[in-house]
């Protein structure tokens, strides 16, 4: 896991956000409300796509525009083999840990690959790419 994680606002604008991930060296951010709670997931491919890709302009889109679905996330203590099965089953990379309605870091599927053998890590890339 990652632990201090660093969300975007859901008033703050894609381009924030696009600027936020370039610092960063990352590819997602979580989206918070004004209320600290998560919203959602936002990644480079939703700016690209829903953003960039559809003619709209990154500099007026807000964050928690893009925040949509059901929130997956995971419990501060769960197991790898929790993770491995809600990244498989969601078809999700990243997760957002929580510990009492908290965000507490972020784990990754390379994080999954570290923890587990390589057929479950093989499992896990090819359930997420189908």
């Amino acid at each position: 896991m990652t632990p201090d994680v660093t969300c975007i606002g859901a008033n703050e604008t894609v381009a924030e956000a696009a600027k936020k991930m370039t610092d960063l060296g990352v590819g997602s951010l979580p989206i918070c409300g004004t209320d600290e709670k998560l919203k959602g997931m936002l990644t480079d491919r939703d700016i690209v796509v829903k953003v960039i890709g559809a003619g709209k302009d990154p500099a007026q889109v807000k964050a928690g525009e893009l925040a949509q679905g059901e929130i997956v996330t995971v419990a501060a203590d769960d197991t790898a083999e929790d993770i491995l099965r809600i990244m498989s089953e969601h078809k999700v990379r990243r997760l957002p840990v929580i510990d009492r309605h908290v965000l507490v870091g972020i784990v990754a599927q390379a994080d999954v690959a570290r923890a587990l053998p390589d057929s479950k890590v093989g499992d896990l890339v090819e359930d997420i790419s189908t």
